[in-house]
């Protein structure tokens, strides 16, 4: 007797007897590829023949096929013939995103699904915060998504970053970014980190570097790292504690000796280290080199001189020309001027020439001595000049020779000065003055009767006396005669009161000579 074995082969979906499709809506990220998992299920003895993806619609109160639309063909079918119907989406694009329905057909019959699919197609998002700090400050990246976030990396301009969170320096600015793990080419867009900081490494340089001679220029330029950039208008420029001028560069065109010193700059952005707004540069010295002057008309000499294997054979030297090209001048190891003159100044090099190479000297500068300004005026206006001068002081000295003969012939009266009752015969009176040190002549002391003095106040007109008690009467001056200083005399008419003899006897006393008479202030002996 034969056994006869029946094996059962037990299909999904073959026994259940009913028909269905079941899926989840899917998000997925663009760029990358997302499988959608699907189950389905139908009746015995169904079997089935074609599986698909159909683009689908809303149309009257149900989901229908979008026969308007196909199926893109980086979409891939990875289930199979009896119960899975799973979708694989290769490099997700925003283009793929929309409604979608599973469809089947039999043997017996055809299924599509009662419900749609959705497919969801995001970005991933890299956020810092904050955007703009200070340096020192801290940082935090994060890297989101609608779709949930995958496991991810953080890059700053195409490095890795290890820790999302950190204390910013001036070396964390720039763009960042987030990738999927495993899939770098799927990152998001970059997010700007914007680091600022105080100046530093301000640095004060000058141009030409070398070479600073005494006439030339020089430009002294400042500069620093900061963020935000250093204003023009923030830079500031010292010679010791001095202000030079603001601005990040300054040129003296004529440099001179006084010129020389130490030079700093300072800088500012408005972001403050522990405090200090401006940061100071190192100092710069600037050192005017300049060769003793020669007077115009004198002689010079100038030696190149260098050494060289083989020996040098020629020597060449050049001026520099207001158009900066070099002028051959002369040739020889030795520059003679023999008469300098103003075209001679100016800036000088040599060059040495041998078998194997040409080489230049420095260059040195060859000046004249500033005459004065009055050195070149021409002789006769010099001696214009002279004669002006001198005629100036002859007129002076005579108009004080004047002025001093006008004082000297002035009368000086005293107090109780009495005016002259007469003004004949003034040919004859003669005034001059007696310095008070001066010592009087001795006259022997003369006593006058009342008559007698009478006569000669008559005779000699009126005379002001100057005592030590001027409030006393005239019987007091009468009777102390010796005692009498006379100051002025007033002569009226001397040969019409007096005879000859009381003449030449009053001309006697007073020690004058006939023919003139003299009075000025005679002091008292006693």
């Amino acid at each position: 007797m034969k056994e006869i074995w029946v094996i059962l082969v037990v299909i999904s979906g073959v026994l259940c007897g009913d028909w269905g499709v079941t899926f989840k809506d899917q998000c997925a990220l663009e760029g990358t590829t997302v499988v959608v998992s699907c189950q389905y299920d139908y009746p015995f003895p169904h079997f089935v023949t074609s599986v698909r993806w159909v683009p689908g619609q809303w149309q009257f109160g149900r989901w229908v096929w979008d026969i308007s639309r196909s199926i893109p063909p980086h979409f891939e079918y990875v289930g199979t013939y009896w119960g899975d119907c799973s979708l694989k989406i290769n490099n997700v694009k925003h283009t793929d995103e929309g409604y979608y329905l599973f469809r089947f057909e039999t043997s017996l019959n055809r299924w599509m699904s009662k419900n749609a699919l959705h497919l969801s197609v995001k970005d991933l998002t890299a956020v810092v915060e904050p955007n703009t700090v200070t340096e020192g400050q801290s940082v935090s990246l994060t890297c989101r998504s609608e779709c949930g976030t995958p496991r991810h990396v953080w890059y700053r301009d195409g490095k890795v970053i290890p820790q999302p969170v950190f204390q910013a320096s001036r070396k964390d600015s720039g763009k960042y970014y987030c990738a999927v793990a495993g899939q770098e080419k799927i990152k998001s867009a970059s997010a700007a980190l914007n680091v600022q900081y105080a100046p530093s490494n301000v640095v004060l340089s000058m141009t030409p570097p070398a070479d600073i001679i005494n006439g030339s220029s020089v430009t002294l330029s400042c500069r620093g790292d900061a963020n935000p950039p250093i204003p023009p208008s923030s830079y500031s420029l010292y010679k010791g504690k001095q202000l030079i001028s603001s601005g990040p560069s300054h040129t003296i065109s004529l440099l001179q000796p006084s010129h020389s010193g130490l030079y700093h700059c300072q800088a500012s952005n408005n972001i403050s280290v522990r405090g200090v707004t401006f940061v100071k540069s190192t100092e710069l010295n600037l050192d005017v080199q300049y060769l003793p002057s020669v007077a115009d008309g004198n002689s010079v000499n100038v030696m190149c001189s260098g050494r060289a294997n083989p020996a040098n054979h020629s020597y060449v030297w050049y001026k520099w020309t207001s158009s900066s090209s070099l002028l051959q001048v002369g040739s020889g190891q030795l520059l003679l001027l023999s008469s300098m003159e103003t075209p001679h100044t100016g800036i000088y090099l040599c060059q040495a020439s041998s078998q194997l190479e040409v080489i230049n000297s420095t260059k040195i500068l060859l000046a004249m001595e500033e005459q004065p300004s009055y050195g070149h005026l021409s002789v006769p206006i010099l001696g214009g000049l002279g004669g002006c001068i001198f005629a100036i002081l002859i007129v002076a000295l005579l108009f004080l020779r004047k002025k001093q003969r006008k004082t000297e012939k002035k009368v000086r009266f005293p107090s109780e000065q009495v005016k002259s009752a007469s003004t004949e015969d003034q040919s004859n009176t003669v005034y001059a003055n007696i310095d008070k040190y001066m010592p009087s002549p001795q006259v022997p002391p003369r006593h006058y009767s009342k008559k007698q003095h009478a006569n000669v106040m008559h005779m000699y007109g009126h005379v002001n006396r100057q005592r030590s008690h001027p409030q006393s009467d005239n019987s007091s001056f009468i009777s102390n005669y010796d005692e009498v200083t006379y100051s002025t005399v007033t002569i009226q008419d001397k040969k019409s009161h007096f005879n000859q003899n009381r003449s030449q006897e009053s001309r006697l006393k007073m020690g004058q000579t006939a023919d003139s008479v003299i009075y000025s202030t005679v002091a008292n002996s006693s």
